[in-house]
């Protein structure tokens, strides 16, 4: 009988816990992303190759900045997708958007960042950012805005003609 009401608890949980796989893959792969493969030193022969490619007649300095956008622009796609993972298992099992489900996420995430920062400082090839924390966090905090609006959006669509109308002159007496 024990058993069964330990082995019970734990099924009850393992929904839950299935949420927060993908977050730990992404996570890892976040961490993957952080070591020597992936410097400055390792992409630049692929990116500023490809880009020399698209763009035969550019100047080096002009590839070089290139190359550099691109992955400062990684770092806003890794948090992003990490921000939205955090977002999901966070909020699970319930659905719809809470700011305070999306506050917890961006707090993780910063704190994520901070700590593959850190991690990057024993590697040779690397060195942790300040900006790329903040870089990191912003790609979060873009995740929450736009779950925000497509669950927003979606929510208004599922409401009948006429709550929506109500909704709308409330949420504008409301000044959202």
């Amino acid at each position: 009988m024990r058993n069964a009401i330990l082995l019970g608890g734990i099924g009850a949980r393992l929904p839950r816990l299935r949420e927060w796989i993908p977050v730990i893959v992404w996570a890892a792969v976040i961490f993957w992303f952080s070591t020597d493969a992936f410097s400055w030193d390792h992409t630049r022969p692929v990116i500023v190759g490809m880009l020399h490619t698209l763009m035969p007649s550019a100047r080096e300095e002009t590839v070089l900045r290139l190359h550099a956008l691109i992955r400062k622009c990684a770092h806003l796609g890794e948090y992003f997708i990490f921000g939205l993972l955090l977002f999901r298992a966070i909020r699970a099992p319930q659905t719809g958007w809470q700011f305070r489900w999306a506050c917890i996420a961006i707090l993780a995430a910063a704190l994520y960042a901070s700590s593959d920062e850190f991690h990057q400082s024993f590697v040779p090839s690397r060195g942790p950012a300040v900006g790329d924390v903040l870089l990191d966090t912003e790609g979060a905090t873009a995740a929450q805005l736009a779950a925000w609006l497509i669950i927003g959006r979606e929510n208004r669509k599922k409401l009948a003609p006429e709550e929506r109308c109500s909704t709308t002159q409330h949420e504008v007496a409301m000044g959202a």
